[in-house]
Order: C-alpha cells, then structure tokens, then sequence
C-alpha cells in the first residue's frame, strides 16, 4: 500500500525540472540520429565510384559534401596558396591549395595534400608541379568560416588557417567555383604534395548526452521522493499500518 500526499512548492518545482530534463534527452536521441544518417551517407560518398564534379554540383550543396568527384584540367601553380597543417606525427607543415582550370573554363581550388614547412617553396618540389592537363580524383569540401580565435591569414606568404575558399581565391586572383577538392591519395611525382589529407571525425557523443539528462530527470524525481518520504507525506507497504497501531498505543496508554 502506498500513501502519497504531495506538497504544492516542491511539486510545482519537479514538473517544469521533468520536462526540460526529459526534453532535452529526447532531443539529443534525435541528434544521435540525424547524426547517424550524416556519417552514413558520408561514407556512401566516399566509398563511391568518383563521379564527374559538374553532375555533382547540380545536387544541393549539403548533399555534395565528401562526394567522391573527378575532374580534369591544368593547374596554376603560380598562384598556389598554403593552409597551415600538421604531419600526423604533429611536424609543420602545409596543404598545398592550387587554382585547376576546367576544360570548360572554370576553375576550382584543389587541396594537392601536405608538404613539410621544409618543401613549402615549390622550388624544392619541382617534380610534383606537374604541367598540362591532369585528370584528379578527390573528395569534394564546402567552404569553412573562420571562427573567433582563427589567426588572420598571412597574405604576404599566402598562409591560411582555415578552408576560407572565396576569399582564398580571391587571394590567387581567380573567379573560383565556391568548393574545394581535396586530391586522393594517388602519388605525384616526386612523392610531394603528400595526396590523401582527407579526415572524417563527426563527434557523436548524443548518446550520453541523452543518458545524461535523463538521468537528472531521474534523480530530480527521486530526490523529490525521498524529500516527500522525509517528511512522513510518503509512505510505502505497512508503515501507514504501523503507524496507526503505534497511535493506537499511545492513545490507550493516555487513558
């Protein structure tokens, strides 16, 4: 038998504590699954046969992201532009970024991959500044927004800290298509720019977020129990029963 009073203040706390807590473990439950079906289609994409970049720019931009594309054309290495990048081993180092022109005249920013600082001068690199038409295959990239704390990039050495595309082909002087390729792993000559730079890390941690909140709407909900029970307006099995007999006592004691 369970007897149950409920006081106004604390319940007229509990209820808005219940919903917001439980809310926002139904919404992270939700997140968890549209991030799910991100990572899945973004795998889809780069496990896909490279299909031709123009087919690929007709899809919306959102579902064009980690497509594996091909395209062709020639490279202007005159004008290449750096971002900054770190070996996996965490030397400096850069990206090489290179202007590639379109047998139909347009021109898209092609992510060449990683040189050390060292071979950052293309003078070092003569053999990977392949001339004449070129055809690469790579994984197509939407245009990132410098954040709050991202340095400014340095326009003197054509240094960059983020995939900022318009402004950095604004930079090598060309009318760029708004994305970027970033080549595979297929081999240059000479062995530099270092292809295959791709990385694909989706934080998906919704799951015990979920199990977070909910577990504070549990605990709210058993300290508001245990409150209630502390002050005699819970009462569970037989203690209503006993407590009636130790009244009962008491009152014959009295007499």
């Amino acid at each position: 038998m369970i007897s149950f009073r409920p006081l106004l203040i604390p319940t007229l706390w509990l209820v808005p504590g219940l919903v917001l807590l439980s809310g926002l473990g139904v919404w992270q439950i939700e997140r968890l699954h549209e991030k799910e079906a991100l990572i899945a289609r973004v795998q889809a994409g780069l496990n896909a046969p490279p299909v031709d970049l123009a087919r690929v720019l007709k899809a919306p931009a959102v579902e064009s992201e980690y497509r594996h594309v091909r395209l062709s054309g020639h490279f202007l290495h005159e004008r290449e532009q750096y971002l900054f990048a770190q070996s996996p081993s965490g030397a400096p180092g850069v990206h090489v970024v290179t202007p590639l022109v379109q047998p139909d005249g347009k021109t898209v920013l092609v992510d060449r991959g990683f040189v050390p600082e060292e071979l950052r001068d293309p003078l070092r690199r003569t053999d990977g500044q392949i001339a004449g038409e070129i055809t690469i295959t790579g994984v197509l990239r939407l245009p990132e927004h410098p954040g709050l704390f991202t340095p400014a990039p340095n326009l003197e050495t054509h240094l960059w800290f983020v995939k900022d595309i318009p402004a950095m082909a604004r930079a090598a002087s060309v009318a760029a298509v708004p994305i970027m390729v970033e080549a595979d792993a297929t081999p240059n000559r000479g062995g530099w720019p270092l292809g295959g730079q791709t990385r694909v890390d989706f934080p998906n941690d919704h799951l015990q977020y979920a199990i977070t909140w909910f577990g504070l709407a549990l605990a709210l909900f058993g300290v508001y129990l245990v409150y209630h029970h502390s002050r005699g307006r819970l009462n569970i099995g037989d203690a209503p029963r006993r407590e009636s007999l130790e009244d009962g006592i008491r009152q014959h004691q009295g007499r």
